[in-house]
């Protein structure tokens, strides 16, 4: 009966603390690996950042735009009447003439720099005319004429290595590749965060229950005591009831706390699962792992390896320097004269109508071809020269913050790999603590009941065992978020938990 009352206030002070932080959700049970599918397809970060290789994807394939040719079409009618002349008083009419032209062309640009035009047009000129100097009516005209060739140039010096086409492409497709590394991160990022919420949230779980039975173990105190003073085997309370009151009531608070960081943990762990959180807000997530610490080798310099090839801030690093030396083979390139080849061919044609002036097209009897080349030379050229030097002292700057991360990767990785380390450490620690506390309470409880222990003693004992639970959980969390951190410093998180991204 007495273990029915105790059980009894205990499930009562937890019923009221469930109703206070409103847990009547839903449970839901989810491994890691649950939740870590679910924020690869939901997380917003992650969705986000998604959107950036697209775009840069958009970029380049606008960028492949300045090799599309460009047609062009036109056609024209011109009238032109002269005036009237006079003469030994007679009015003689002027010429009267009509003209239709029809011309197109094909303009565009090679991958090699050369710019290309091919061309046709045609022209019909007819209509009337009356010669002043002869006093006669010349009969009516009628003539077709036009030609079709090609017209090419081809740099020599200036933009034969790289023209700003090329520059745009190139650069295009390092902006993708810098675009994948920052989605790649974003993910390491969101999973590492995923995995820190989820040993949070079984932390808060765990503690809970420490504090359920912090507040079990103050209960039953205070219910043998009050046992003992109606059965005078306490003479005075003396203050001890009060004393278990107190403590029944700190256990009270702590298990509030507990659960109210319960409730927190639990939704940090649902806002990066979801990208609607009312749907989720009434889900009691469960996890189905435990805290635990496996041991884990640890090697620096492997884990250097890792760090310096596969983290994505360093591969966007590298991908700036890369960046940048493409600018600096254009700019340099702009230092040199603009020499070009250029060169024309085709045909000519001319009849009375147009059908003739097509088949002397086809026929290819009256051709004409020129070749030849242009130099230019900036006298000055200090606006390439100076972009060329800034260009230059860019690339070494960048050179030079990559070695910095480089480094600054090595000590974070190796304060990760001694973080880890030390909380295994504390793992063992915490539960030798643990067992301790757990042994020096039962002694202590025993000697209580024999008279040879105080209240105070008990109380004090209890309190050292729950901190020393709440340790050991806080330790094992600790562990298993060092391991996560230390994944994240190496960029080998997705590795880690299995996880392959491929580029679509």
């Amino acid at each position: 009966m007495k273990s029915f009352g105790v059980a009894l206030v205990f499930l009562s002070a937890v019923l009221t603390v469930s109703a206070q932080t409103g847990t009547n959700a839903a449970p839901r049970a989810m491994s890691l690996a649950d939740c870590i599918q679910q924020a690869l397809s939901h997380n917003l970060d992650v969705q986000i950042e998604r959107y950036n290789p697209q775009i840069s994807l958009y970029n380049l394939n606008a960028a492949y735009g300045g090799y599309d040719p460009t047609l062009n079409l036109s056609g024209q009618h011109l009238y032109n009447e002269s005036g009237v002349d006079s003469q030994n008083g007679l009015s003689l009419p002027g010429s009267v003439s009509d003209e239709n032209t029809f011309s197109s062309s094909l303009n565009g640009l090679t991958p090699w720099a050369m710019s290309y035009t091919l061309s046709a047009n045609v022209s019909e000129t007819y209509g009337t005319s009356y010669s002043v100097k002869t006093n006669i009516l010349v009969s009516p005209f009628d003539n077709s004429g036009g030609s079709i060739g090609a017209s090419l140039t081809q740099p020599l010096l200036k933009n034969f290595w790289i023209d700003s086409t090329r520059l745009t492409i190139r650069v295009a497709k390092n902006r993708l590749q810098y675009s994948e590394q920052g989605l790649r991160g974003q993910i390491i990022t969101s999973v590492t965060a995923v995995e820190d919420a989820y040993d949070e949230l079984i932390y808060a779980q765990e503690n809970v229950k420490v504090e359920q039975e912090a507040l079990g173990l103050a209960q039953t105190l205070l219910n043998d005591d009050n046992q003992r003073v109606q059965i005078k085997v306490v003479a005075e309370r003396g203050g001890t009831i009060e004393q278990d009151e107190a403590q029944v009531a700190s256990s009270q608070a702590n298990l509030i706390a507990a659960q109210n960081t319960l409730s927190v943990d639990e939704n940090t762990l649902k806002s990066l699962l979801t990208d609607n959180y009312s749907q989720w807000h009434d889900t009691d997530i469960q996890p189905t792992a435990t805290l635990a610490a496996p041991l884990q080798s640890f090697n620096l310099q492997d884990s250097w390896n890792k760090g310096l090839n596969g983290r994505p801030d360093l591969k966007q690093a590298q991908a700036n320097v890369e960046q940048q030396g493409i600018e600096l083979k254009f700019y340099r390139n702009q230092l040199f004269p603009q020499l070009d080849l250029i060169g024309t061919v085709g045909y000519n044609g001319a009849a009375r109508e147009f059908s003739g002036t097509f088949n002397q097209f086809g026929e290819g009897d009256r051709p004409f071809y020129s070749y030849g080349a242009q130099l230019s030379i900036p006298l000055s050229n200090t606006g390439p020269r100076n972009q060329y030097k800034t260009a230059k002292a860019t690339r070494e700057q960048l050179v030079l913050q990559l070695k910095q991360l480089e480094q600054n990767i090595m000590v974070e990785i190796d304060n990760a790999v001694k973080l880890a380390q030390s909380r295994y450490e504390s793992v063992e620690a915490t539960r030798s603590a643990r067992i301790y506390a757990e042994a020096a309470l039962n002694a202590e409880q025993e000697k209580y009941k024999v008279g040879k222990s105080t209240t105070f003693t008990v109380l004090q004992l209890q309190n050292n065992l729950t901190a020393a639970r709440s340790n050991e959980i806080r330790a094992l969390a600790d562990y298993n978020e060092a391991l996560a951190n230390l994944a994240d410093q190496e960029g080998s998180t997705l590795e880690r938990n299995g996880i392959s991204l491929e580029a679509k």
